[in-house]
């Protein structure tokens, strides 16, 4: 990395950073039992994460649940994962060293989520408050992702309005692609993620990296 530009990285938190498919199985599947529907498996619910919290919720359902019955499993689901946010979460190995590397290199860090905007906070504080400043998740006035708003709001969080050519998005999704894409941004694409490594690298992403290890040497490859 050029020590007198600044270099922003901008990170996918669900699949990316951190492993929180077993918290949101647990509270999706709280909120079918309750309600009287099947409950769904893990590599189920794997396939329905990342567009966002209401949509994981839609796709764990019937296709023909009634407004008010879906409205009040949302509920149901938000309130029981608000409580157990991070019973399982964890951030995927190497994530930690990978952020302080990064952070010692002298490059700005954020996250942009599809998440509840409190989520997301919740778990910044608790894994990467050392680290990572920024943390953007869905909130009221903001187009979530694909939408490239969330990332103009880190881009101008991190200060880095005026210097986009030292941006990176770093994200294990089709979501995450085509929001870099739909901000101008290179994308990085993990693939220790949620996604299928085929059905991602099918989608030609700028650069792909296999460990944590890869995202630093891409940084200061550039």
């Amino acid at each position: 990395m050029d020590g007198q530009t600044k270099t922003g990285v901008i990170f996918d938190l669900d699949g990316t950073l951190l492993d929180t498919l077993r918290d949101l199985a647990d509270s999706v599947n709280h909120a079918l039992r309750r309600y009287g529907f099947p409950t769904r498996t893990l590599k189920e619910i794997k396939g329905f994460v990342g567009n966002g919290v209401k949509k994981l919720m839609q796709r764990a359902l019937p296709e023909d649940v009634p407004a008010d019955t879906f409205r009040e499993c949302y509920e149901c689901f938000c309130a029981n994962y608000r409580e157990n946010i991070r019973n399982k979460t964890r951030p995927y190995p190497g994530i930690e060293k990978m952020l302080q590397d990064l952070k010692k290199a002298g490059a700005v860090l954020a996250i942009v989520s599809n998440k509840f905007q409190d989520g997301v906070e919740a778990l910044r504080q608790a894994f990467f408050a050392d680290v990572i400043d920024v943390a953007i998740g869905n909130q009221e006035g903001i187009m979530p992702k694909p939408a490239p708003d969330s990332l103009y709001l880190a881009i101008h969080k991190l200060n880095l309005d005026a210097n986009r050519d030292r941006l990176f998005y770093v994200g294990d999704s089709e979501i995450d692609i085509l929001t870099a894409r739909a901000a101008g941004l290179p994308v990085i694409a993990v693939t220790w993620g949620f996604w299928p490594e085929n059905d991602l690298l099918a989608l030609n992403p700028d650069r792909v990296a296999a460990k944590p290890a890869e995202i630093v040497k891409i940084i200061r490859g550039n």
